[in-house]
C-alpha cells in the first residue's frame, strides 16, 4: 500500500534563544515533534481504516467499487483532516509557545542572576578579562616553580637517602672502632690509613720476596754440559 500525501504546517520562527538556554533544546523543535507524532498518528490510523474497508469490499465483489475508488476517498478524507488539524495546531502551536514553553521577560534564570548583580560596562569588562589574562599567566609560572620544587624535593630524598646510608656507614665504622679500643673518629681514620700503609708496605715485601725466591731457584738449577760421543751421539 502506498503512502499517503501529508500537508505540514508553517512553524513559528521566532527566536527564543533565552528559552532554549533554560530548557536545552528549541520549543520549536518541541512543537514541531508533537506535530509530526499527531500526523504520524492520523496517518497510521487512515492507513487502518482504508484496510478494514477493503476487506469489507471482498465481501461484495460486485458492488463495482475498486481499491483506486477506496485510495482516493482516503486521500480526500486525509487532506480534509490535515487541513482541519493545521488550522487547530496553529492555535496550538501558538499556545504552547506563549503560555508553557515561553519564559517571561521579567524573569532571570538563576545563572544568570550575577549579571543582574554585577552588571559591569565595556571598559571594566575588558579590565577584568587583563586581570583574568594575568592571573592566568601567574598561574603558569607558579605551576612551573611548583614542578621544578617538586623535582627538586625529589632529588633532596635521594641525596637523603644517600646520607642515611653514610651515617650507617659511619655508625658501623665507629662500632668497629670502638672493639678495637679506639674511640675518636679522627683516630679511627688514622688508624685505618696506617693499616692501609702497613698493609701496603707487606704487599711489597711479599712481592719482593717472591722476586728473591725466584731468582735463587732460577740459579741454583744445574746445567747440563751436552757431548758428543766418537759415534756421533749427543750425552
Amino acid at each position: 500500500m502506498t503512502s499517503l500525501p501529508l500537508k505540514s504546517t508553517t512553524m513559528s520562527i521566532i527566536p527564543m534563544c533565552y528559552e532554549t538556554q533554560y530548557f536545552g533544546f528549541t520549543p520549536q523543535t518541541c512543537v514541531l515533534r508533537l506535530y509530526i507524532s499527531f500526523q504520524d498518528y492520523l496517518f497510521d490510523m487512515l492507513l487502518v481504516v482504508e484496510s478494514v474497508i477493503l476487506k469489507k469490499l471482498e465481501k461484495f465483489p460486485n458492488s463495482g467499487i475498486n481499491r483506486f475508488q477506496i485510495r482516493e476517498g482516503t486521500e480526500k478524507y486525509l487532506s480534509l483532516l490535515n487541513e482541519r488539524f493545521n488550522n487547530l495546531f496553529q492555535k496550538m502551536e501558538h499556545c504552547l509557545l506563549k503560555l508553557v514553553l515561553n519564559i517571561p521577560r521579567n524573569i532571570l534564570l538563576r545563572e544568570d542572576e550575577v549579571h543582574a548583580n554585577y552588571s559591569y560596562t565595556k571598559d571594566q569588562f575588558d579590565v577584568l578579562q587583563h586581570e583574568v589574562h594575568t592571573l592566568h599567566k601567574q598561574y603558569k609560572r607558579e605551576k612551573h616553580v611548583t614542578q621544578d620544587l617538586l623535582a627538586e624535593l625529589e632529588e633532596q630524598k635521594a641525596v637523603q637517602a644517600q646520607l642515611e646510608k653514610m651515617l650507617s656507614w659511619f655508625d658501623g665504622l665507629d662500632k668497629i672502632c670502638r672493639e678495637h679500643g679506639i674511640i675518636d673518629l679522627m683516630e679511627s681514620f688514622a688508624f685505618m690509613a696506617q693499616t692501609s700503609k702497613k698493609l701496603q708496605v707487606s704487599v711489597k715485601e711479599i712481592d719482593v720476596k717472591h722476586n728473591k725466591l725466584a731468582i735463587d731457584i732460577t740459579s741454583r738449577t744445574p746445567v747440563q754440559r751436552r757431548t758428543r760421543s766418537s759415534q756421533g751421539k749427543l750425552f
